[in-house]
């Protein structure tokens, strides 16, 4: 191994131990257990709803992006960061339960477009209403969970009043 190697290794490595030393593990897992709170919430109340998590998802995604960009099966896999297959699968069950129609794009016919059909905009509409609700009362303790986490990420990288970059605890 080369020498240039080895001093990258190194400055890598004491770069992650002081990343560590100001990691505030608590701050962290707060956020993560704010985030992991609402969307379980979420989970439930799609399940009561007669969907699945997911399906819900690609209900929101298909709303949420009408009127900017075209809901394709590849756009949906985006959006969701999943698979191109699990999104047809999804797809699927959500056109056999009448809440989704596909139809190939009349510009490129190897693309699938999918719109919502009234069944599904009553149940996003429903489910939607569920998560603002929710966000009034648990959104303050999600975003100072992240506020938190952003101002001590931001320690030591904003210049000081007096222009001086402010030393690192």
């Amino acid at each position: 191994m080369t020498k240039a190697y080895h001093e990258v290794i190194y400055t890598l490595g004491r770069m992650a131990a002081m990343t560590l030393r100001a990691v505030d593990y608590r701050a962290l897992a707060d956020l993560r257990y704010q985030i992991r709170r609402f969307l379980r919430v979420r989970e439930v109340a799609a399940r009561t709803a007669g969907v699945e998590p997911q399906q819900y998802l690609v209900l929101l995604q298909i709303k949420g992006l009408e009127g900017h960009e075209v809901a394709t099966m590849s756009v949906l896999a985006e959006r969701l960061q999943i698979r191109h297959h699990a999104v047809v699968q999804l797809i699927d069950r959500l056109v056999r339960a009448g809440m989704v129609e596909r139809r190939r794009d009349g510009r490129d016919r190897r693309e699938v477009v999918v719109r919502l059909r009234p069944a599904g905009e009553r149940v996003l509409k429903r489910l939607a209403g569920y998560s603002l609700a929710e966000l009034t009362t648990e959104g303050p303790s999600l975003v100072a969970s992240l506020d938190r986490l952003v101002m001590q990420s931001m320690r030591g990288r904003m210049p000081s009043r007096n222009g001086a970059r402010k030393v690192p605890r």
